[in-house]
């Protein structure tokens, strides 16, 4: 009974054989996805790379040096942005760089016309990129951070989502001018999307809220006791707002009602950070801290067990595990293997590392500075490089900032790898 319910609920979507199914390949957490006019999905990874599937097999696109957060499909390819500050358009396989921001880049929206891609940066400013003439714009500054921007259905506006909780508008008649302010939300927003005639938003504080767009003025409220909403995505034909939070659930809004049509746990183990909709509307992707991209069909949601399994060792318990064991857990492993091999990891393995020269894994892409760092692993140099944090012990290197302040936590985790990377393992 509860799944004819579900089905005729939503009887406007597509009739489609509906599957829960899965991508499989990324070697870290997903943190954006996109899906083209033509249905065909794009993946972006802390690994640092961009997955474009036909069915589940995925192409690969390299080229960005750090995570990659932010995709959005223009015509005739893919722009994406990322923790390396830089914007990139891919057309057949090849990545240019239309420019970069001094910070990272959080959010990129495509004008309804296809020519203009504007980007947002934590360093705190908006820039817009001509797909016709590699023309580029800075606009007025927000004031804070930028996390979210997104243009309005007819192209006349962008609105742009700050880290201060400010939500601006840009005239983009005259994209020069300041932006006017739209309201103030107490907390950061992190996630905005746009409709015909409304503007709805998600918060750090887990304010989920529906205002007008030229007004401010409220027009529903979906706040639950769960944050922060980190993601969020529209389907025009169907009505439909998918909402992420921080605790791994799903909330499914219905515009036409402004009421709230389904609330599910979409993952067993922390957050959803990304989230799109197949092009019929029938399918919701989701991504996460796992590795995995689930595809849940809308009118049955509810009806299967959550995603991210405790399978997966970066999801487990740190209380099952020995202090060293726990440190590589937290530290190390969403962007280093163990194994020996290749891996789709944003790091090289560090199967064999004591001993092991820095910046000589075969097929790994080093940073220059480390190329020449002259560095050799052992304890020493591992309990440098986290006693000062890379940036300090290697400065310029692509290893994000970790720090381990305590000397016991680094002598144990050194004494775990010890072990957990010797060359002779089979």
């Amino acid at each position: 009974m509860m799944r004819w319910l579900a089905v005729l609920c939503l009887a406007a979507l597509p009739a489609v054989a509906q599957e829960f199914t899965t991508l499989k390949g990324h070697g870290g957490p997903v943190m954006g996805i996109a899906v083209s006019d033509a249905g065909q999905v794009a993946t972006a990874s802390f690994d640092n790379s961009v997955g474009l599937w036909q069915g589940r097999e995925p192409r690969w696109l390299e080229g960005h040096e750090a995570a990659v957060i932010a995709l959005a499909f223009a015509p005739g390819g893919l722009v994406s942005g990322g923790d390396d500050f830089s914007v990139r358009l891919w057309q057949d396989g090849q990545d240019r760089v239309l420019g970069r921001h001094k910070g990272k880049v959080t959010s990129l929206a495509v004008a309804p016309a296809g020519d203009l891609v504007a980007s947002g940066s934590w360093d705190g400013s908006v820039r817009l990129w001509s797909l016709k003439d590699d023309g580029e714009q800075t606009l007025p500054s927000p004031g804070a951070g930028v996390n979210a921007v997104a243009f309005s259905p007819n192209g006349a506006w962008l609105y742009v989502a700050t880290s201060g909780g400010d939500l601006l508008r840009y005239d983009m008649a005259r994209p020069e001018a300041t932006p006017l302010p739209l309201m103030r939300h107490g907390f950061g927003i992190n996630v905005v999307v746009v409709g015909e005639g409304w503007l709805a938003y998600g918060a750090v504080d887990g304010g989920t809220r529906v205002i007008d767009p030229a007004t401010g003025e409220q027009i529903a409220d979906f706040t639950l006791d769960r944050r922060p909403i980190l993601a969020m995505a529209h389907h025009p034909a169907t009505g439909q707002i998918a909402v992420g939070d921080g605790h791994g659930y799903i909330m499914m809004i219905d515009t036409a009602r402004w009421r709230i049509a389904r609330d599910f746990r979409s993952m067993r183990e922390g957050p959803v950070w990304a989230l799109a909709f197949s092009r019929d509307g029938a399918v919701i992707w989701a991504g996460g801290l796992d590795d995995v991209v689930y595809g849940w069909p809308v009118a049955l949601l509810g009806e299967f067990d959550p995603a991210g399994g405790p399978d997966r060792s970066f999801l487990r318990d740190p209380e099952s595990m020995p202090n060293g064991e726990r440190q590589f857990m937290r530290k190390c492993s969403i962007c280093h293997a163990l194994t020996p091999g290749p891996s789709r990891k944003a790091g090289p393995t560090l199967f064999g590392l004591f001993g092991r020269p820095a910046g000589t894994v075969p097929g790994y892409r080093y940073s220059p500075v480390l190329d020449s760092a002259g560095i050799v692993w052992n304890d020493e140099s591992i309990d440098a490089l986290f006693d000062l944090g890379p940036d300090h012990y290697i400065p310029g290197s692509k290893m994000p900032m970790q720090v381990i302040s305590g000397a016991d936590d680094r002598a144990d985790l050194i004494e775990f790898l010890k072990e957990a990377t010797k060359g002779d393992q089979p």
